[in-house]
């Protein structure tokens, strides 16, 4: 095993040498963050995917989210440093239960949340991101119904927001369900000037909303995608924020405003998916063009078709 900084320099060589790019989610591990040409949220990292020159894409993040870029430029060569880098809400729904939903319902319109298998986003009519869901239920006609899955609480949140009603899948990333719902008053006594991040996808976004929506003395939450909440500190006044989602956020957090304070609202809120690649997987990952992500044509080309919805709405 190499050191720290040997690894650094290498994978650089390589990434010049193979004409690769690294892209990596914001939750990876602080030193993959620091590596990497570009980090972002799913639909930043897909939009990414779409617009580079690169040969070979290296992403670092989990399945899904190399299946997607594979599927957004299926002449380049797509890598993910390590195979079991899976999603708990990918997993949460089946090809075989989406079929007989969407049986069950055959006029409704298909809304997949990025975090789902290429096989499931092929049989979807729009995908859409945290950051994006609420636009792409906006674009969709009023009298259409919508079957949006996998993740309820980012549906719920859509469907409050919207003022629509959607038909939901029970499902959720097992992450962002333990965080739970939030104590505002032990939170804010402890953090008093601090003001309080959430991601729709935990499991206090629909209460947290209501909350900030209903009572006055609650206006410091405000709910983001992980690029939202980078966005959004860099131009808040406030100087001290409770974050509400994966930890590994407060690393991009940290870089663009360093002059302020972060608490995560549970220090266990860690993806052990996001943090399997390593800079050694890594930069076996470059070095031997390994792990290589294949999506059957078949599927590629059913499931671009609401990627490019999406896209097209954002």
């Amino acid at each position: 095993m190499l050191e720290k900084g040997i690894y650094v320099e290498q994978i650089k060589k390589l990434k010049r040498k193979k004409n690769a790019v690294i892209l990596a989610h914001n939750y990876e591990r602080p030193e993959i963050q620091d590596l990497a040409d570009f980090v972002g949220d799913s639909l930043g990292l897909s939009q990414q995917a779409s617009r580079t020159q690169a040969k070979i894409i290296v992403f670092c993040g989990v399945h899904f989210m190399a299946e997607t870029a594979k599927i957004i430029s299926p002449h380049k060569k797509v890598l993910i440093p390590d195979v079991e880098a899976g999603c708990s809400l990918a997993d949460s729904i089946s090809i075989e239960q989406l079929k007989k939903w969407k049986k069950e319902n055959p006029d409704a319109v298909v809304v997949s949340y990025v975090n789902t298998t290429a096989e499931i986003k092929a049989e979807s009519d729009y995908c859409c991101t945290s950051s994006n869901a609420v636009q792409v239920i906006n674009a969709i006609p009023e009298n259409k119904e919508i079957l949006f899955l996998p993740d309820k609480f980012l549906g719920n949140y859509a469907a409050a927001m919207t003022g629509r009603e959607l038909m939901v899948w029970d499902g959720c990333c097992h992450v962002h369900e333990k965080i739970g719902d939030i104590d505002l008053n032990a939170a804010q006594s402890k953090y008093p000037n601090a003001e309080i991040l959430v991601h729709p996808e935990c499991g206090c976004s629909s209460s947290c909303m209501l909350k900030s929506t209903l009572f006055e003395d609650c206006k410091n939450i405000k709910i983001f995608s992980t690029s939202g909440m980078v966005n959004y500190v860099k131009k808040s006044y406030a100087l001290e924020f409770l974050i509400a989602t994966e930890t590994g956020i407060i690393h991009q957090l940290k870089k663009v405003a360093p002059e302020k304070l972060y608490h995560p609202v549970s220090e266990d809120s860690i993806c052990e998916y996001m943090k399997l690649t390593t800079l050694e997987k890594l930069y076996t990952s470059i070095q031997n063009e390994v792990f290589e992500v294949v999506v059957p044509e078949r599927i590629a080309k059913k499931a671009l078709i609401p990627i490019k919805r999406m896209l097209e709405i954002c």
